[in-house]
């Protein structure tokens, strides 16, 4: 499959989907691909370096169109504790193993995963609702980022072992291979044996693949799912964990923090934080609006965008000049919705929301924060979407932007997640800050304005780990160093070597940087 820039169709010209994309054509091609791990009705559970047909079947539907898809193989608690165990006898044979058998593994496992690109990124279309273009450059972001690290690795463990136990990967659900499968990847690359659970709402078949492919090469990997309250105990507590790396909300982040303060484990805890972009003595106008469209990509259901901006009262209305032109351009709907079989890919800025029950609470929150006194901007429709006649929609939420919600919404001070903008008006620098900083801490953050001394002031104040002048700030690659502050991070620090140092042991005594719980540097 291939996408160029898709032209306007022809209004009222019903859209059909593109050949050969049907749920049911990428479930048989996994049966082809991994028949060790895929069965006709369920997908199989890895541990022990073997798949097995264990845990409960729950129903799941795409939240694209409510397709029936493969549903979580849910483990209990007895069962996540045996693979753990199981885990733990992996890692140990696999710390022996030498540095360049690993990067041999590793890179061998990296060439079955573009061979099947095409179809993990299909996967990700149908589970978790990623536009083709999107769902693409997730796949290449984790095969490019690794292979970078098998290149630069060597310099990376000089002088370090790998953890006295195998790491456990908690992670969101949307980027299953650019977040969850590049960490495990390198984590494996160090020397570790690496445990994953499955996203609950979404990702299940790509990562069975993914993990398939990656275990025909002997890297040690475990993929169970199951509910986070039921399997923490095993893959939070238990004492053959040697590093627990949580990617999600703050809810669930306080709890595995708790836990691994309480037991002294390593930990890298990225956890939601509102991140805001910064209107202040700013008249680029223009250029703003070329970012507008952007924040959008994926729905706003990423780590690093930017629902919240906080604008300078006095430039409000040369704000919206720029800003409502660029929101009513963006695209959505159905990610393989074509006029003509011959038709690439539409180019899309965002598919569905995760799911029905999100759209859903966040078109509430809408609606609440609008009844205690927002002011609705910009309210899309789906008349504005590409869609299937008759399709299920009940996962799709238009583009929505509220101006100065109310301090009792939750808008007002959390992650919305999804396609909703709020704006802030502030008439101080005072407030200005404080506006930027409403959930403490965030991941990023920008603040646009002309002066670049205004910046270099004001941007030490803003409470994110990256703060860009004029521009986006994005999660990062490869040597790029990321984090964050506040509530929105905890442990280590990561990116280049120092993700791999986080998943490994240095001479002593060690100090790693990054944020814990002394607000110092943990011990090895």
């Amino acid at each position: 499959m291939t996408h160029t820039t898709d032209t306007p169709r022809v209004p009222h010209t019903p859209l059909i989907l593109k050949p050969g994309t049907a749920w049911a054509d990428a479930w048989q091609r996994c049966l082809t691909a991994a028949p060790e791990a895929f069965r006709a009705d369920r997908v199989l559970n890895l541990w022990q370096g073997t798949w097995h047909a264990d845990g409960r079947i729950l129903p799941t539907t795409s939240p694209v169109d409510g397709t029936p898809i493969a549903g979580l193989p849910r483990l209990d608690a007895a069962g996540a504790h045996a693979a753990v165990r199981a885990s733990l006898d992996q890692h140990r044979a696999w710390r022996a193993v030498p540095l360049p058998e690993r990067k041999a593994r590793v890179a061998a496992a990296l060439d079955a995963l573009t061979e099947h690109r095409e179809l993990l990124s299909l996967l990700l279309v149908w589970e978790i609702g990623k536009p083709w273009r999107l769902a693409q450059a997730d796949v290449d972001r984790a095969i490019d980022g690794v292979r970078w690290y098998v290149d630069e690795i060597d310099p990376m463990v000089r002088d370090r072992t790998p953890l006295p136990g195998p790491v456990s990967n908690i992670a969101s659900w949307n980027y299953p291979m650019s977040v969850l499968v590049h960490a495990m990847l390198v984590q494996a690359l160090a020397g570790n044996a690496v445990i994953a659970k499955t996203p609950t709402d979404g990702g299940l078949a790509c990562l069975t693949l993914a993990c398939a492919l990656i275990n025909r090469e002997g890297v040690p990997v475990t993929l169970v799912s199951g509910s986070g309250g039921e399997l923490s105990e095993a893959l939070v507590r238990a004492p053959e964990i040697g590093c627990v790396s949580f990617v999600g909300g703050r809810d669930a982040g306080g709890r595995v923090a708790t836990a691994v303060a309480d037991l002294g484990k390593r930990h890298i805890l990225e956890q939601e934080g509102l991140n805001t972009w910064g209107i202040w003595h700013h008249t680029d106008w223009d250029a703003l609006a070329t970012h507008i469209r952007k924040t959008f990509d994926y729905a706003k259901q990423r780590c690093t965008a930017y629902p919240r901006f906080v604008v300078q009262r006095s430039a409000f209305a040369d704000f919206l000049s720029a800003y409502l032109p660029a929101v009513r351009s963006v695209r959505f709907g159905h990610p393989l919705a074509v006029a003509d079989p011959a038709d690439d890919l539409p180019e899309l800025d965002f598919g569905p929301l995760v799911n029905a029950a999100k759209a859903k609470e966040l078109g509430d929150l809408v609606s609440e924060a609008i009844s205690r006194g927002a002011v609705p901007l910009h309210r899309g429709t789906l008349a504005d979407a590409r869609l299937l006649p008759g399709q299920d929609t009940s996962a799709y939420l238009p583009p929505t932007t509220l101006l100065n919600p109310p301090p009792s919404s939750p808008l007002h001070h959390a992650e919305p997640f999804g396609p909703v903008d709020t704006i802030v008006l502030v008439d101080t620098e005072a407030e200005l800050l404080a506006a930027m900083n409403a959930s403490n801490g965030a991941l990023v953050a920008t603040l646009s304005t002309d002066d670049p001394a205004t910046y270099a002031r004001l941007a030490p104040h803003i409470r994110a780990f990256k703060t860009g002048h004029n521009n986006p700030r994005s999660r990062g690659d490869r040597a790029e160093l990321f984090g964050g502050f506040g509530a929105s991070w905890r442990g280590a620090f990561v990116g280049g070597h120092l993700l791999v140092h986080a998943v490994t042991q240095g001479p002593p005594p060690e100090r790693l940087p990054g944020n814990f719980p002394d607000y110092h540097l943990m011990p090895a």
